[in-house]
């Protein structure tokens, strides 16, 4: 089991790679990317703060050239494509700290200091502007030409900086870092995720039990229409209608119309707490967990009526043990596998969101987070989602199999 785990660990770098790489380059060659949103915001604003837009005749023209290399700059577009991915993962430097300079002039480079490029030969020496006699080291110079052709002198320092180094970037629509933004509403989404998981489990299964055991009864019957029919709704569909029936305004008024807490619940004591969240979350948990009832529930009756039919339970009632200990205790160790070779793929229950109930319900949680980040372009939310769900996805899928190996000690992995 050890080595297996050793494997799949050494598999898991390809295939984390691979997924990481993929996405990358389909959102960056999509268009309409954050580079694009920033013009059009410039250009609808005629130049914003800084004024960078002219205008003739009441119509907006082309940004200058200057601002059009700020943005690239910024947004890691003046990198060619092949580099952007190494340098997003944090194995090749990327620039920091850059200004345009002129070749003998002084630069104010902040901090007070001021910097001078002199040219020797084809290399390109920087030195303190206050004492041209100390060369100054961590700088490199970049001599280039831009989009119209423009040549341009350019220093900068190389710093490694990526998901690698755990630097997420900074999120373009909000301004704020990724990691600060997702950790504001994992919480909520972890409590919703762990609650479904919870009921959605402890429900299922057993009902999936009583089916079994009364398999082709009127309980049965009714039972699986039920669960069927709840399948087939969608859960923000069953949320609205909910909301309209059990909430306040038209409906009953019993429940909130959405939110996930009070108003005053930072004043609340923890038992208050715990009651509040637990009214609020009534509604949304019963459209987040609607839709793995039937799956669970089926999965459950089908693998249990399997078992029941096998000869080793003939064998059990033939020695005369008694229903229930047949059932539940020999029927059911094996019954159980399939169920718990899912539970490894539990772990993504931290990042369970759902951007449809959420917009529903007014919930600030993940899945809104995730889908209006995908609207808008922010790169830096998409692709730290992307590493999320690619890391939990094999951690999930390795613990499935050491879970069901630990379930069935018949199954070993080589």
């Amino acid at each position: 089991m050890a080595v297996y785990i050793l494997r799949r660990l050494l598999l898991a770098i390809p295939t984390f790679l691979g997924c990481t790489l993929v996405v990358f380059f389909i959102v960056q060659l999509a268009p309409g990317g954050p580079l694009e949103e920033e013009i059009r915001a410039l250009k609808m604003g005629g130049g914003g703060e800084g004024g960078a837009i002219t205008q003739q005749a009441g119509s907006v023209t082309a940004l200058p050239q200057d601002a059009m290399d700020v943005l690239k700059e910024y947004y890691g577009f003046d990198e060619p494509l092949f580099l952007r991915y190494p340098i997003w993962l944090g194995i090749y430097p990327r620039k920091v700290d850059r200004f345009i300079i002129q070749l003998g002039e002084a630069r104010n480079i902040g901090d007070g200091k001021s910097v001078v490029v002199q040219q020797k030969g084809t290399e390109y020496e920087i030195f303190d502007a206050e004492n041209p006699n100390q060369a100054l080291s961590g700088w490199k110079v970049r001599n280039y030409k831009n989009d119209k052709g423009e040549q341009k002198l350019q220093i900068y320092k190389e710093k490694f900086s990526g998901i690698l180094t755990l630097n997420f970037g900074k999120s373009h629509k909000y301004n704020e870092p990724v990691l600060n933004l997702i950790q504001s509403r994992l919480p909520v989404s972890i409590q919703f995720g762990i609650i479904s998981v919870i009921l959605t489990y402890t429900f299922c299964v057993y009902l999936g039990i009583q089916k079994a055991i009364r398999h082709g009864s009127p309980f049965d019957f009714v039972s699986s229409a039920i669960v069927f029919v709840g399948y087939s709704i969608p859960g923000w569909a069953l949320g609205a209608v909910l909301l309209v029936a059990l909430g306040g305004g038209s409906g009953i008024g019993w429940l909130p119309l959405g939110g996930f807490q009070s108003q005053d619940y930072d004043s609340l004591l923890l038992f208050s707490k715990i009651a509040d969240r637990a009214y609020y979350f009534i509604l949304p948990t019963i459209a987040f967990c609607i839709g793995a009832f039937a799956t669970i529930t089926m999965l459950m009756k089908n693998s249990l009526l399997d078992n029941l039919s096998q000869d080793y339970i003939r064998t059990a009632f033939a020695k005369g043990l008694k229903e229930r200990r047949v059932i539940w205790v020999h029927a059911m160790r094996n019954s159980i596998i399939p169920v718990a070779a899912n539970f490894g793929h539990l772990i993504g229950i931290f990042l369970a969101g759902s951007y449809l109930i959420e917009r529903v319900f007014n919930i600030q949680g993940i899945g809104k987070l995730s889908f209006e980040a995908a609207l808008s372009r922010d790169y830096s939310i998409l692709f730290t989602f992307t590493v999320i769900y690619t890391v939990l996805s094999l951690i999930g899928s390795l613990l499935s199999d050491v879970i069901l190996a630990t379930v069935d000690p018949r199954i070993r992995f080589k």
